[in-house]
């Protein structure tokens, strides 16, 4: 949260599940082009919030199944549970709100009183959530039984039906709309409300998002029918919500362009960055860029020519050295050459790279820093290095960037087993 020094330009917050994960999408093709769109243009300035009903440790057996991007807040078991940062430092303020007229002991005595109420894994269970599977037609009659009798035992609570399966029961403040509207009661007490902000969703527990005033909503093509129900019934002439045509993280995308919140063409949807050229062009474009390339070439995606290779060269400084995660230095012209060797090396098989967390800082009158975690998914395998990259911008063109050093090391518990198998 610190990371920011002003108002938000863009807040989006995300369902992951069938939202911004795609799991009908095994090459994660439009998370992808999310993961881009989002470090190239939008990182410095904007904020990414996930709202999932996962608890945090399904959460994090996601997160290291699918390339997803770091988050600024991440919204957990279904708005039970805030966290901020890549730390995940808890909020303690909403969780003493959420203790206001809760006792979990009496939930699941009282639920254990309905044998149709099958409970979901134990990792699934939560403080202030408390879960199960039932049968649709069976929901509805047990809902209302079970308020009435948690009611009649001093309790406030909400119970959530979604995914025509899943039942769970909440404390009355809790839920994912109420978490999103105490976050933007703490940004705009503290005068950092965003400028705008983009929710998105597909499935019942995502309404309460799509219901918070002045806020974009965007349903992703594959809403379930419970969410365009409940749309038809109580938000069907709001104009600030759209029912994509597109899945997932695509319709994420497509939100974002329908309502002209900022740009919306990844840089994975441009196949020469040669002939198109983009607006804005920061450090953080330029890496997304050069990794995007680096893949590419790779998978022989794009043509081996000798004029690509020079191209690449042009972007590095003449005594641009590359520290590899092993600790060797070499000379990055090196590094390039055997690039040029390695072309479609990966051809017909899974190879993708993404970077997380980019970040750039101007030291000085020509100068930037830029670090980020640069990701590569080697078929099932993924591996990562924390990057460092000292750049210039050129005095003739002040939007095109030179780089000057490269020094890379291992996150913990994410280096290759064969080191020299690394390039950059």
């Amino acid at each position: 949260m610190d990371r920011l020094n002003g108002t938000p330009r863009l807040m989006i917050v995300s369902d992951l599940d069938s939202t911004m994960v795609d799991h009908d999408d095994p090459q994660n093709l439009s998370l992808l082009r999310f993961n881009a769109l989002w470090e190239a243009y939008y990182r410095p300035d904007s904020l990414l919030v996930f709202s999932t009903g996962r608890s945090p440790d399904s959460y994090q057996l996601l997160r290291a199944e699918k390339p997803l991007l770091t988050p600024d807040i991440t919204v957990m078991s279904v708005g039970t549970e805030i966290a901020y940062g890549e730390s995940m430092v808890p909020d303690v303020g909403w969780e003493q709100l959420l203790n206001q007229r809760w006792d979990r002991g009496v939930v699941v005595e009282e639920t254990s009183k309905f044998p149709d109420l099958l409970p979901q894994s134990e990792i699934d269970q939560r403080p202030h959530k408390v879960s199960f599977y039932v049968e649709k037609v069976k929901a509805l009659k047990i809902i209302d039984v079970l308020s009435e009798r948690l009611e009649k035992r001093g309790l406030d609570v909400k119970i959530i039906y979604s995914s025509g399966i899943a039942l769970d029961v909440l404390p009355k403040g809790a839920g994912k709309g109420q978490a999103l509207a105490y976050l933007l009661k703490k940004f705009a007490f503290d005068g950092t409300l965003p400028a705008n902000t983009l929710v998105c969703g597909d499935s019942g527990n995502d309404a309460e998002l799509l219901s918070i005033p002045q806020v974009y909503g965007v349903m992703v093509s594959n809403a379930q029918e419970e969410l365009l129900e409940w749309y038809s019934e109580n938000m069907r002439n709001n104009s600030n919500i759209i029912h994509a045509t597109e899945r997932c993280a695509a319709g994420i995308i497509q939100g974002i362009g329908s309502f002209c919140l900022g740009p919306n063409v990844s840089p994975r949807d441009i196949g020469d960055f040669q002939k198109c050229k983009v607006d804005i062009i920061s450090p953080g474009y330029e890496v997304v860029k050069f990794y995007l390339f680096y893949e590419r070439w790779r998978c022989a995606d794009i043509p081996k020519s000798t004029h690509h290779m020079q191209n690449l060269k042009s972007v590095f400084h003449s005594y641009c050295t590359l520290v590899h995660p092993s600790g060797t230095e070499q000379h990055i012209y090196q590094c390039v050459d055997e690039m040029e060797k390695l072309h479609g090396d990966w051809q017909g098989r899974q190879f993708q790279v993404w970077v997380d967390r980019v970040s750039s800082a101007q030291i000085g009158s020509d100068l930037w820093l830029v670090k980020c975690a640069k990701w590569e998914s080697h078929g099932e395998e993924k591996y990562c290095c924390l990057t460092t990259i000292l750049m210039s911008s050129k005095a003739e063109l002040p939007n095109d960037f030179i780089w000057l050093h490269v020094h890379q090391t291992w996150l913990d518990g994410c280096g290759v087993k064969q080191p020299d198998t690394w390039l950059i």
